[in-house]
């Protein structure tokens, strides 16, 4: 295995404004979106990513993917994608008289797991083991995935036809839920002109794209991110946050322990990407909401009433006293 080089803050913050400009060349009105996404990225979670069809879902993995050097896979999910045709499968080879394994798309560095709610719990909960141990089993014997591994995944909307919502277990695996919504008027007009002026495929071309960082260097920000200094006054803010989550008026069910982990996690990599190696309160506000949203179970009436968890966890916010020093 190759080892991890060091890094210093200045070189890490150097790639993440880098990573930064090379993605949003080609997506046009979603700097915050981006910028989640490299969140998930420096902290070593995984990621879904929810808007309608036409978005830039897909185009977000892949212009990341081409930034990077690792190795890129994409399953697109259909009703009758099978669990094996995401982790790999064991067959048998005449010749050798032996099993031999064969590996899914599952075994890289990056993997979109493309409307992941289009295929049934089953195929979804394939992902479950890798998400979290980042090993596949297959035939009794374990192996592991590429370092580092980050599964990105894009869902429809609940709503529409043909989609399967995720089981809550495979849910709490994401770091992050993130809504990507329609571009402004201007954005809009300028995504148009790029695509319609010169270009005959009718999308966008990744050429322009430039790879910036190898496997290595990402786990070294990775291992740079998980070492900022965080006050024991914030990391208390944030635990005060996802505890109040457990007993709010409109919420069945809040996040669990994992949910504390996660936002003390991502507010780490927020405080690189708006230049700091310590977490700051902000920190945790900004990052609160993609980090919770998918933890939370609404209560029935609230549901009626159409109140979205996104609501509730501002109302949290405002509530939950941040320490003033």
């Amino acid at each position: 295995m190759t080892p991890t080089p060091s890094i210093d803050f200045d070189r890490a913050r150097s790639i993440v404004l880098g990573l930064q400009q090379e993605i949003n060349k080609v997506l046009v009105g979603q700097e915050r979106v981006v910028d989640q996404v490299l969140v998930v990225l420096l902290a070593g979670g995984h990621v879904l990513i929810e808007g309608v069809p036409g978005l830039g879902k897909t185009l977000l993995v892949r212009a990341l993917a081409t930034c990077f050097h690792g190795e890129f896979s994409r399953v697109q999910f259909t009703p009758d994608l099978m669990p094996s045709d995401v982790t790999g499968h064991a067959i048998y080879d005449m010749n050798s008289k032996q099993f031999q394994v064969r590996r899914g798309p599952a075994f890289t560095n990056l993997l979109l797991a493309d409307e992941i709610n289009r295929a049934p719990a089953k195929t979804q909960a394939a992902l479950l083991e890798v998400m979290q141990e980042r090993q596949i089993t297959i035939e009794g014997k374990a192996f592991t995935t590429g370092e580092p591994f980050m599964v990105l995944a894009t869902q429809n909307p609940i709503e529409q036809e043909g989609t399967y919502p995720l089981p809550e277990a495979e849910l709490d695996r994401f770091l992050m839920k993130i809504f990507i919504d329609y571009p402004s008027e201007a954005e809009e007009v300028r995504v148009v002109k790029l695509i319609t002026e010169g270009v005959a495929t009718g999308a966008f071309q990744l050429s322009d794209v430039r790879a910036l960082v190898q496997p290595q260097e990402i786990a070294a920000l990775q291992g740079l991110v998980c070492r900022f200094t965080v006050d024991d006054q914030v990391l208390d803010y944030a635990v005060r946050i996802v505890r109040a989550t457990r007993d709010w008026a409109g919420l069945a069910m809040g996040a669990g322990p994992r949910g504390s982990l996660a936002l003390v996690r991502a507010a780490k990599a927020q405080a690189l990407l708006n230049g700091r190696d310590f977490v700051t309160p902000d920190d945790i506000k900004l990052i609160a909401r993609p980090v919770l949203r998918h933890r939370l179970l609404l209560s029935a009436d609230r549901e009626i009433e159409g109140i979205s968890a996104d609501q509730l966890l501002a109302d949290i916010l405002e509530q939950v006293a941040a320490p003033r020093r």
